[in-house]
């Protein structure tokens, strides 16, 4: 099975810090071909319809350098996207699916070697404006941000600049296996009474599939219970070692962690849903396309309540990045603007995107339209549950610390608390 993107997402803002490496950045990971647009072909607006063949309009052909990071069922969708682009303007793409995203970055852009643009969840907006990998562009927008859902338009923005535009909201939830779970379960008591029916690891089965060391997937329960990881308005920021999200550590760690194959990282708990072998699955949009490809049959709902308390997992946007490439002027860098608008604001490629997918739209015109698949539905419910991820730069610095305790209790070397107050020392240290 292919890593899918959250891991992928790369644990999230991991580790931030990774310094300019010397010499040439090198981008081995080239995934796509330079196309350029036929002279004469058509063009088109930033809501991706067709001008008159052949029009002035479209200026000056130029290259942007795209940079993104997909599962492998998702990469023939980008090209086609890519491609269709391309034929509908006089511009090219030189686009690169890249394996690790934060370093590619970290590295490529200070030395003036990286991508026009990026795709990429919004929670690095504060932490890459800071170390001056991005630029404001909100000067030279063609698009009216409030084309885009409230979130969405606030996760782009930073200290009054506008760093990107979004197209996806992101979040995990619950999924279950229609040929083993006959409906949703409304409480983690529900649920846990299936997990205990059908899990035998000695045959194979298992109750759940769950990356349980993944502070963004396991974030709900942590905050289920009035707790923060980290909020930047709270009167105490770091909330890691408090006693509302040691309470929620316990929660999963008491009614998940008993029923899912025995190693904790993305891979195996993905896998084991995905190949039938699971009743339900805790994870994010971008996994339904591998249970499209896997023909798994399954329902998409909200994550269910625990002993009372509401689940408040983290979202997503997922935006395209202005770069400190697109800061002067020039024929790539139009090209590199147009395609972030196009591509965010076509409604044709959006509702594709979902349907194919199980991406959640930011569009407002998608989300009032009512034409949403009922899988993207469940995944937008549990988008209403949840609360966005800070994109403040310490938030950078809670990622790893958390997720070590987190396998440490998944393990059984350690409980929630010490785990947890072991985590927030090693955060605030890392603060000072």
């Amino acid at each position: 099975m292919t890593m899918d993107r959250r891991t992928i997402l790369k644990n999230l803002g991991v580790a931030g810090g990774i310094g300019a490496l010397a010499g040439c950045v090198g981008v081995e990971e080239q995934d796509g071909s330079e196309s350029s647009g036929e002279d004469g072909s058509d063009s088109s607006g930033t809501d991706g319809t067709d001008t008159e063949e052949g029009s002035d309009d479209s200026g000056p052909s130029g290259t942007a350098t795209v940079w993104y990071s997909l599962s492998e069922s998702e990469k023939d969708e980008r090209e086609a996207a890519i491609q269709q682009f391309e034929e509908q303007t006089d511009h090219s793409i030189d686009n690169s699916d890249i394996s690790d995203m934060e370093q590619k970055t970290t590295s490529a852009i200070p030395a003036g070697q990286g991508p026009h643009t990026f795709e990429w969840a919004h929670d690095w907006v504060g932490d890459y404006t800071e170390r001056g990998f991005l630029v404001d562009r909100s000067d030279d927008l063609g698009v009216d941000l409030d084309q885009f859902t409230p979130a969405a338009a606030e996760a782009a923005q930073f200290d009054g600049g506008v760093y990107g535009l979004p197209h996806d909201s992101e979040t995990v939830t619950l999924i279950y296996n229609t040929d083993i779970v006959d409906e949703a379960p409304e409480t983690v008591e529900e649920m846990r009474s299936t997990m205990e029916e059908f899990h035998d690891p000695e045959n194979n089965q298992y109750g759940l599939g769950y990356p349980f060391n993944d502070p963004y997937f396991l974030s709900g329960w942590l905050q289920a219970f009035d707790g923060h990881l980290f909020d930047p308005e709270a009167d105490e920021a770091l909330g890691v070692d408090s006693e509302e999200v040691i309470e929620g550590a316990q929660f999963a760690v008491d009614n998940f962690a008993p029923y899912m194959p025995n190693d904790p990282q993305y891979e195996p708990q993905a896998s084991v849903f995905a190949e039938g072998n699971a009743a339900f699955a805790i994870n994010g949009p971008w996994y339904l396309s591998t249970l499209n490809e896997k023909g798994i049959n399954y329902e998409v709902t909200e994550l269910p309540t625990a002993e009372g308390a509401s689940p408040t997992p983290y979202t997503g946007i997922t935006m395209w990045y202005f770069t400190t490439g697109m800061e002067d002027g020039g024929d790539d860098i139009v090209a590199a603007q147009e395609f972030i608008e196009w591509y965010t604001t076509n409604e044709d490629l959006l509702l594709e995107n979902a349907e194919e997918q199980g991406s959640i739209p930011v569009l407002q015109s998608l989300v009032d339209g009512g034409e949403l698949p009922d899988s993207v539905q469940g995944f937008a419910q549990s988008v209403e549950q949840g609360v966005p991820m800070p994109s403040d730069p310490r938030m950078n610095q809670v990622w790893d610390p958390v997720k070590n305790a987190l396998t440490k209790m998944f393990n059984g070397d350690d409980d929630p608390q010490p785990a947890l107050e072991q985590a927030a020392d090693e955060i605030r240290s890392n603060w000072e």
